[in-house]
């Protein structure tokens, strides 16, 4: 999908003493003369970075698609039905059965339900199908170099040097995802390095070609972001027509009991006994969720909050959850409208991000807190209305 990801092993390797933050932008040979200091400063052999980065190049088509995510302006129905099909579902059932021993210890050693493993297999390659052929050593020197977000990617490429140097990376030919990411799982050099396993016991981690290597790995990666086994992650509920609609969104947590009281209700079955907060992503005339703590760990994969309900949903769907109830959403707006919003929120004070059209956390906050002082249901859903308020 290409990711916005918040990788705390790759931010960790910024903390080495010495070493400065890290430095983006000038001439591209300059750039990777400066790769090479700090690698040495890590503990890389000056060969190995010099071996490394004698192939890189930088890769205009990198940079064309990390500014090209429209696919994250649309809002969730519209996402989650672009996404979710009957064929990926009998798809993603069908690998379940095919890998149903991997699957077995996966659980018993990373506590992960393997529905959620398969809801990424299938959202990030399509059960492997579709890996991408971008150059990755390519991709991850030129985002580095690129100044929007090089203390994600700069750690990276000395990850990526890592794996070169035990043998299990070639920057002249292993290819992934646009950003970085390698394999069935799309998994960065950085928690390849923390998180890789040898799923099938060849003696070696292969996460393009091997499916116990990718699923086995990512059920580790996603046990180290905080995975608490066991437990549900999304829940769909139904929701009153009236009740106090700033209590939704991740930042406030309540127990079920007190949903209860306010007459949240599972649409199936009853609700976990944990602590949740309330999703209303189109507000509170269209699909209603509890996210239970597990939900949180699924932003250490992806940022996207439409992205991640959506691969969350799929997830129970996996498990034999019905299609949400996608009720009567009030309208919404479209990229241009959006952009014009948040400018407006910007110059109100408020921190949305980046002006880019998308339903952002940030934004969504701003949008909140503005219902709430106009009086409007405060359900986080930006409407033409509110824009015209505004």
């Amino acid at each position: 999908m290409g990711v916005l990801r918040n990788c705390a092993a790759a931010l960790a390797l910024l903390a080495l003493p010495g070493l400065a933050a890290a430095q983006c932008g000038g001439s591209f040979p300059a750039f990777k003369s400066g790769l090479k200091s700090d690698a040495v400063a890590r503990g890389i052999a000056p060969a190995t970075a010099d071996r490394f980065l004698a192939s890189v190049r930088q890769d205009p088509a990198v940079l064309k698609a990390d500014r090209a995510q429209g696919v994250f302006q649309r809002p969730f129905i519209d996402f989650s039905r672009r996404l979710i099909s009957q064929g990926r579902i009998d798809a993603g059932r069908a690998k379940a059965r095919q890998f149903a021993s991997v699957f077995d210890r996966i659980e018993r050693s990373y506590g992960l339900d393997r529905n959620v493993l398969l809801a990424f297999w299938a959202f990030e390659t399509d059960y492997g199908a579709f890996q991408g052929n971008f150059n990755t050593a390519n991709a991850l020197v030129t985002l580095a170099h690129d100044c929007r977000r090089p203390d994600l990617f700069r750690p990276q490429v000395f990850a990526a040097m890592e794996l070169f140097a035990r043998g299990a990376f070639d920057p002249a030919r292993t290819t992934g995802a646009w950003a970085g990411e390698i394999g069935m799982v799309q998994m960065l050099p950085a928690d390849i390095l923390e998180n890789g396993v040898d799923g099938d016991g060849d003696g070696a981690v292969r996460l393009k070609s091997s499916a116990p290597d990718a699923l086995m790995s990512g059920g580790k990666m996603l046990q180290h972001f905080g995975w608490r086994a066991g437990e549900p992650w999304l829940q769909e509920v139904v929701v009153p027509a009236q009740m106090d609609w700033s209590v939704s969104g991740l930042s406030t947590v309540k127990s079920s009991a007190d949903w209860q009281k306010l007459g949240v209700q599972a649409r199936q079955g009853s609700l976990a006994n944990l602590p949740a907060s309330l999703i209303l992503p189109q507000g509170h005339k269209g699909p209603a969720f509890l996210a239970y703590p597990n939900f949180n760990v699924y932003f250490e994969w992806n940022q996207s909050f439409t992205y991640v309900l959506t691969v969350a949903y799929f997830a129970t769907r996996l498990g034999g959850a019905p299609v949400y109830d996608a009720g009567n959403p009030d309208q919404g707006l479209g990229p241009d409208q959006m952009k014009r919003l948040q400018q407006k929120l910007q110059a109100r004070g408020y921190d949305v991000g980046k002006i880019d059209g998308i339903l952002g956390s940030g934004t969504r906050a701003a949008v909140q807190a503005e219902q709430k002082r106009l009086g409007l249901p405060a359900d986080a859903w930006p409407t033409p209305g509110l824009l015209g308020r505004l």
